[in-house]
């Protein structure tokens, strides 16, 4: 797997003015070449086929999460997320340094269900997950946070709580939204759950959290 080859792919068809778009839309905090989305996908898919099951190149993701153009973070994000159920507890701190490094919510929003997979099917790592949601730092707060989005009746709903309670009182907007997406999310199987929570824990839930979490309720 080279970095250098799906770069160029994306690269001839990149445009410079989607690329401003792109960087402006991020706050000019990453370079982009201009590919968007559905094309960067579709050429990433391509590319990452060969590799599907196959034993995870780390060195890969490394090179990509490296490289100046945020697409490549995307392309290493999409390649873990096809091979996501070949991860164990190991890769964690492999993860963890994916999300402290080069991190914004479109980034940490890619790993979030990627270190949820590893949860789900390894009970074992959940205290990981706990021990994130204490962090300093606030993106592996929102992983922590968000790692159960999409997982219905599966939620474990002990340390989904536990994890929420210890994000309360925050004023950083993004681990606030973040409360309010993982209930909103499980209000649509389980309401009473969720109007419970915020019943008990209204006066510590930002508005932000509460509009968020009550959105289909």
């Amino acid at each position: 797997m080279q970095v250098e080859v799906i770069q160029q792919q994306l690269e001839t068809v990149a445009s410079a003015q989607d690329a401003e778009k792109m960087s402006a839309y991020l706050r000019y905090q990453f370079s982009f070449l201009g590919v968007k989305t559905v094309v960067r996908r579709k050429i990433s898919r391509e590319f990452l086929k060969p590799y599907k099951n196959n034993p995870i190149h780390w060195d890969f993701i490394w090179q990509a999460w490296e490289n100046p153009y945020r697409e490549l973070h995307y392309v290493a994000i999409d390649y873990l997320a096809m091979n996501k159920q070949s991860l164990t507890p190991k890769d964690l701190p492999r993860l963890e340094r994916l999300i402290t490094t080069n991190s914004w919510w479109d980034s940490v929003d890619g790993l979030d269900k990627i270190a949820g997979e590893i949860a789900f099917r390894y009970p074992k790592a959940k205290s990981i997950l706990l021990a994130w949601s204490i962090s300093d730092n606030i993106w592996l707060r929102r992983v922590a946070i968000d790692h159960q989005l999409l997982r219905k009746h599966d939620t474990d709903t002990e340390l989904l709580e536990k994890i929420l309670v210890n994000n309360l009182g925050q004023t950083e907007f993004f681990i606030n939204k973040a409360i309010g997406w993982s209930l909103r999310d499980y209000s649509k199987v389980n309401p009473v759950w969720v109007r419970d929570f915020i019943a008990r824990y209204k006066e510590q839930l930002a508005p932000l959290s509460i509009r968020e979490a009550s959105k289909y309720l």
